[in-house]
């Protein structure tokens, strides 16, 4: 993995990220409804898996801007920003009721991104470990699938003071609501390096993106997304 180190003097958020990680060390979260119909016709028309299309377009927004792939070396007091992170997602085992972790580069060729996710999927179940591995898997962000229900708000915590930088994202069940289908997101930052404004642009990037993705999808150019 490739990453730059951030020279915090020029950093233009130099004041907050200060403030929050020294003075009121603290994380921040946010749950919104997203709109999904598109994305899950997408999904059944081509008999594609809607969880593994979202997380690859969740995967192409939180590398779009420098702000979602930060991250803190503990060993020599730096921030850094990765060149690239990859989702980390979890599958559950239904005998055992307990969950495997998956581990997928991302790639912005869609095809690629996915064909590696479904063999990285059959992979875990077939290894039924916990194998979670974030000292061999340091430019990864947590991408949870909360497949049993629809909720309306979930929190994630972390101790205050830990500045794990890198997003935590989880997304529920999506629900009929007004001839739409609604999905509700999770996602937690740390407030050293997110405020509202870039925790809010997560789900304004998001809405983006699927309508980008379905787009191209509909007109056969999803390749080249």
């Amino acid at each position: 993995m490739n990453y730059k180190v951030l020279d915090m003097d020029q950093y233009y958020r130099r004041g907050v990220f200060r403030h929050f990680s020294a003075d009121c060390k603290c994380s921040i979260s946010m749950t919104s409804r997203l709109d999904v119909t598109d994305l899950a016709a997408f999904s059944q028309r081509t008999e594609t898996k809607f969880y593994v299309n979202f997380l690859y377009v969740l995967a192409k927004v939180l590398n779009s801007r420098e702000d979602y792939r930060m991250s803190y070396l503990w060993q020599t007091q730096q921030v850094i920003v990765y060149d690239q992170i990859n989702p980390v997602q979890y599958i559950f085992h239904e005998d055992t009721e307990t969950c495997s972790p998956v581990y997928t580069e991302y790639q912005e060729d869609y095809p690629a991104f996915y064909a590696a996710c479904i063999a990285d999927i059959v992979q875990a179940k077939q290894r039924r470990e916990y194998g979670l591995d974030m000292e061999n898997h340091p430019n990864w962000f947590d991408a949870s699938y909360i497949s049993w229900l629809s909720y309306d708000a979930l929190h994630v915590e972390l101790p205050d003071g830990y500045l794990y930088l890198l997003p935590i994202v989880n997304w529920g069940r999506y629900r009929p609501e007004n001839g739409r289908l609604l999905m509700p997101v999770s996602v937690r930052l740390n407030h050293a390096a997110a405020d509202g404004y870039l925790l809010a642009k997560v789900f304004l990037l998001l809405a983006q993106e699927m309508a980008v993705f379905c787009s191209a999808a509909s007109i056969g150019t999803i390749s080249r997304s």
